[in-house]
């Protein structure tokens, strides 16, 4: 296995962990969501904040989402010792979208090239081991 396959989940991994930490560095609606109580604090959308609402949960939401790639890809390149290939097309597709909606200024980026890098490690021969 090359380092580059190695530092796939990790990257991965890094970005949930900035994506959950820009959840709540961002403006957000933290604050509110709890002064609700949490339950059903995302029902009501004619709250004058609730697109804050709104965007501080899928921020926290889509972090979640790539921390499970990531851990998993971890547990697979383990198990395997290959990278599986679907995690370099999600990435791709979910960076290629945020770039489009959002382009220039968007942290898809790095989603983008992450899963260009992954793809990369996935089809890439494993290399034999040694006796």
């Amino acid at each position: 296995m090359n380092a580059l396959t190695r530092w796939i989940p990790r990257l991965v991994i890094a970005t949930a962990l900035l994506h959950f930490a820009w959840a709540f560095v961002q403006p957000n609606a933290w604050g509110a969501i709890a002064a609700d109580g949490f339950y059903r604090s995302l029902a009501d959308d004619s709250v004058p904040d609730y697109y804050a609402r709104e965007t501080s949960v899928w921020f926290m939401v889509a972090g979640v989402a790539l921390l499970a790639m990531g851990t998993m890809a971890a547990h697979i390149l383990r198990t395997t010792g290959r990278l599986p290939a679907q995690l370099g097309w999600y990435l791709l597709v979910l960076g290629l979208g945020l770039c489009v909606l959002y382009f220039p200024v968007t942290g898809g980026w790095p989603v983008l090239v992450i899963g260009v890098l992954s793809l990369v490690a996935s089809h890439r021969a494993p290399q034999p081991a040694e006796r």
